[in-house]
């Protein structure tokens, strides 16, 4: 998952803005710093929506006459928020979703925490039983 970036020159720096996710401004000294930086500010604001119980911001493709970057969201955090989302979606409660997989109310609850590090095998299987499948890719760095 890929969210465009306005990358603009800030005095001696570069500021980042995300026209999709407003939330998320962050800039840096350089090009290469003010990436990093954007990359991990996207995943903070994007991960408190889902802390909030707020619906993500679908990304846009493309916005006319704006000179955009894609800013890629790590695949774990793509992961954990697909997970969220489907476990909304679905309607079922934490302790439903505990006895389908198997495991205990407080593991599911641990799985639905933003800023719980959750194995992506769990993560898979809990999109698996709420009827979703985890989709890899790969593709050149850019």
């Amino acid at each position: 998952m890929d969210y465009l970036a306005k990358f603009e020159p800030d005095g001696d720096g570069v500021l980042v803005t995300f026209p999709d996710v407003p939330e998320a401004v962050t800039g840096g000294s350089s090009e290469e710093e003010a990436l990093t930086n954007a990359i991990d500010a996207l995943e903070v604001a994007l991960l408190t929506y889902a802390a909030d119980g707020r619906d993500l911001p679908s990304p846009t493709s493309s916005r006319l006459g704006e000179k955009l970057r894609a800013v890629p969201v790590s695949a774990a955090t793509t992961a954990k928020l697909a997970f969220i989302s489907a476990f909304r979606e679905s309607g079922l409660t934490r302790v439903e979703l505990a006895r389908r997989l198997g495991k205990a109310e407080g593991e599911v609850r641990r799985m639905l925490d933003p800023y719980h590090a959750t194995k992506l095998g769990s993560l898979e299987a809990g999109l698996k039983v709420l009827g979703r499948r985890l989709v890899v890719t790969v593709e050149r760095a850019a």
